[in-house]
């Protein structure tokens, strides 16, 4: 009988040393990072915590950005997703020069993003002042504004994220489709969605992230009146300059909402398939 053929156990994974030259400032950078945070959890209020999160203020604050955040991620998803797909599957000219400007508002300052929705969407701009005269609707300085705004600086996160999916998902699913006798819309909605929507989900939820916490375009585009576009942002920048601890909790609570949106962005539910 032929002897069976011993099996090799594969070799172990040396543990190498961390260099300090390495450690060091990564440790410095890690501490930079998490000292900030840990230094708003020591100054907290805690023992007046429930109180100041009752106050009308606050819950109208919290109330606006939710619904605020909410309407502008779906407001990218309606436009993004398609723009997204646009850059991963359709080749035109100047396709790097779309990609290039969709990516704009990632580095734009944000005050600079309101300062350009003004001059586009105010009433004496190149599409307010038409607005305006024709169906009367006045964009700067209303929740609509505030939605805009958020919307503006969120949606590259949205369009970057959906495009890594769609480039990394195979493309045979959608060639079988089509030689099925599918339609490019009924295979872009039953096929393509359903392979990417890890990745649409993720853009959607940094996205929406994004948009909770805008400050600079809302500001300048939008205006700080509380109840109506005075958002979270621009309440805990109120705050600071009459109440220091009503500052600390309303950065809590964005800071709670940080985090739980990160613990749902873990790995198994953002891998495409």
């Amino acid at each position: 009988m032929a002897e069976r053929p011993a099996v090799v156990a594969p070799p172990r994974r040396r543990r190498s040393r961390i260099p300090v030259a390495l450690l060091v400032p990564a440790t410095l950078g890690l501490l930079f990072l998490v000292l900030p945070l840990i230094g708003l959890l020591v100054r907290t209020p805690w023992s007046t915590l429930p109180q100041r999160l009752a106050e009308p203020g606050v819950l109208t604050a919290l109330r606006l950005s939710l619904q605020t955040a909410t309407l502008a991620t779906l407001l990218c998803l309606a436009f993004g997703v398609p723009l997204a797909w646009l850059l991963a599957r359709a080749e035109f000219p100047g396709r790097r020069v779309v990609r290039a400007l969709v990516t704009v508002p990632l580095v734009l300052p944000p005050v600079v993003g309101g300062v350009a929705l003004l001059l586009v969407f105010g009433r004496k701009g190149l599409l307010g002042g038409w607005l305006d005269s024709t169906f009367g609707i006045t964009l700067p300085f209303t929740t609509t504004g505030v939605v805009l705004a958020e919307a503006f600086v969120a949606m590259p996160f949205l369009i970057i994220a959906v495009e890594g999916a769609l480039r990394g998902a195979d493309t045979r699913y959608e060639e079988a489709a089509a030689t099925l006798g599918a339609g490019r819309w009924t295979t872009f909605t039953h096929v393509t969605l359903p392979l990417v929507a890890p990745g649409i989900a993720a853009g959607a939820v940094l996205c929406w992230a994004r948009a909770l916490g805008e400050f600079g375009a809302t500001i300048t585009f939008a205006g700080n009146f509380p109840g109506r576009t005075q958002t979270m942002p621009l309440a805990v920048y109120l705050a600071l300059e009459t109440d220091l601890q009503s500052a600390i909790v309303l950065s809590l609570i964005l800071l709670t909402v940080s985090v739980t949106i990160l613990a749902s962005l873990r790995d198994r539910w953002i891998t495409s398939p």
